[in-house]
């Protein structure tokens, strides 16, 4: 992993190195990102032609890799560097650690202009600002406590889609009888903390979601309750295939295309997925909120910050990006693709198919009734310090089947002591 990291920081650098001739002395912008799946690549392209048709030259960088850990550490050496790109994404906590660092451009101004505070999702507002100054801009919202599942292997199956952690086992357990996998996963850390944070809230419910993954509340991490959640992820273990480990979520969706697996737990990036292989809601796949959660919202937003330089043309091309990305036209185009839900709450859903409506009226209903919650395995909830210690203890614990849940949690106490 250290060596390939070095190949990456090399080939970026080379990347800038060529790319800053090409773009001189015209607005530009790079872009560093870790969209490289199909539909994440498409629904970047969307923001790419909008821009080029404003006159902004565009240069790549993608860093893939997960949840963007691989880009974070090539995104520090480019700062350490003194060659940060013009922008990055980043997820809500990670904006916040690299405002403390003070390395993000102010982009009050532009804000201003376009009346951010009265067009983006509230909730967003405080991870995407700091010491009152905008830092950050949001271009989208996704629920991550989605399951999605095949119609015909359902139907084939006489099964309906589970509503509860007891029903997810027992449709498991016939799935399995009848020679099907049920759950698509790639085992990667941060996909088996999306199955355990689904978990939490379905067997815990919001309370519990907040005391214990918001709070890190001793008392509930050490709770029955969380007992069950381990206990939970254990079962699921004879779930999945055993060619999981490693592969990444793009994949697994792709076993839920073609059937090879029944189920597939995972945000709302898996439905661009679904729409790039002409998969039709309610046609062809289904998609119900993971067990126990209905009425609760997990959410997570991709941002793109931008990194203070004195080039004037770096300068303009952030200005038109920033501005490009909460334009209305631009948010239906980018989340249609995506499978996300606009993170502006004025833009028409008429285009969006059921999934994506139904994302934006649980929302609704989410915020109203407090059930709204931020995704920890997205780094929503928490900073990347303690996200680094249930990622550490719930891989372990799922990889590891002689560890007990008991042990599991005394761990989880044990790092986050340690990293307060």
């Amino acid at each position: 992993m250290i060596m390939s990291i070095r190949n990456l920081i090399v080939a970026t650098g080379l990347l800038l190195s060529t790319s800053s001739l090409a773009l001189a002395d015209e607005p530009n912008v790079e872009v560093m990102h870790y969209w490289t799946s199909g539909s994440e690549a498409a629904g970047l392209d969307v923001l790419k032609t909008l821009l080029e048709k404003e006159g902004v030259k565009w240069a790549d960088s993608p860093v893939a890799g997960g949840t963007g850990m691989n880009m974070v550490q090539v995104l520090r050496a480019r700062i350490a560097s003194d060659t940060a790109p013009a922008a990055a994404q980043m997820h809500a906590q990670q904006v916040q650690a690299w405002a403390a660092e003070d390395v993000l451009a102010d982009l009050s101004d532009v804000a201003q202009k376009d009346d951010w505070a009265s067009v983006i999702a509230p909730e967003l507002v405080p991870l995407i600002t700091s010491n009152g100054k905008y830092v950050a801009v949001p271009v989208n919202v996704h629920r991550s406590n989605w399951l999605w599942y095949n119609k015909k292997v359902f139907d084939n199956a006489g099964l309906q889609p589970p509503t509860s952690w007891e029903e997810f086992n027992a449709v498991s357990d016939k799935l399995l009888a009848a020679g099907v996998t049920p759950l698509a996963l790639g085992g990667q850390p941060w996909q088996e903390l999306d199955l355990f944070e689904s978990a939490v809230l379905g067997l815990g419910g919001p309370d519990f979601y907040r005391q214990a993954i918001l709070q890190l509340d001793e008392k509930a991490l050490q709770s029955d309750t969380m007992v069950k959640v381990f206990d939970q992820l254990r079962k699921m273990n004879k779930y999945v295939d055993s060619n999981y480990p490693g592969r990444d979520w793009n994949l697994a969706t792709q076993m839920l295309i073609k059937g090879e697996a029944a189920m597939q737990i995972m945000g709302d990036w898996a439905k661009g997925e679904l729409a790039l292989a002409n998969m039709q809601p309610n046609v062809d796949y289904g998609c119900v909120p993971a067990p126990g959660t209905k009425g609760s919202y997990v959410w997570l937003t991709d941002n793109f910050g931008f990194f203070v330089t004195k080039d004037p043309n770096k300068q303009a091309g952030q200005t038109a990006m920033a501005s490009a990305i909460l334009d209305k036209g631009f948010q239906e185009a980018f989340n249609l693709k995506k499978g996300s839900i606009p993170s502006r709450i004025d833009v028409s859903m008429d285009k969006f198919d059921f999934c994506g409506k139904a994302a934006y009226a649980d929302r609704a209903e989410a915020q109203k009734s407090e059930k709204s919650l931020p995704s920890l395995a997205h780094n929503a909830a928490a900073d990347a310090t303690k996200t680094g210690v249930f990622l550490d203890v719930v891989s372990t614990f799922f990889e590891t089947p002689s560890v007990t849940s008991k042990q599991a949690i005394d761990q989880l106490v044990a790092g986050l002591k340690s990293a307060q």
